[in-house]
């Protein structure tokens, strides 16, 4: 039996242009790739702070979760690409703010560069689904 593979787009005119979603749903599987705080017209958001990225990248996501019937509580594992490592405790101060009841996997990975210089983070999602 196939199963059904449903794609998601952020808006993000990138993901047309290169042709790749922004997040997908596989039966009770959800994903989320690399989202960052690029807004729709190509500037940053909070360019210089990761506490204020994180937290929008956050609310994106989750609005992104809820069109697949994902909340949350679902969330089971999060990737973060981080620009500078000495900002975690920010960034865990937004994490937090989210995901400290559900407790999810969290895998936060140093790198020199993102996309933008002025991007601080890149975070990658996965949830199940009942």
């Amino acid at each position: 039996m196939e199963m059904a593979i449903q794609h998601f787009s952020s808006g993000a005119p990138m993901e047309e242009t290169v042709g790749y979603s922004r997040m997908i749903k596989a039966g009770n599987l959800v994903m989320i790739g690399g989202t960052t705080s690029v807004q729709p017209d190509g500037s940053v958001y909070g360019e210089g702070n990761i506490y204020t990225q994180a937290k929008y990248i956050f609310e994106k996501q989750i609005k992104l979760l809820a069109k697949a019937g994902a909340k949350v509580s679902d969330v089971v594992k999060i990737q973060v690409f981080m620009r500078h490592m000495s900002d975690i405790h920010e960034f865990n101060r937004a994490y937090s703010e989210f995901f400290k009841p559900y407790k999810p996997l969290c895998t936060v990975v140093g790198t020199s560069e993102l996309n933008r210089p002025a991007q601080l983070c890149e975070i990658e999602i996965i949830a199940l689904t009942e």
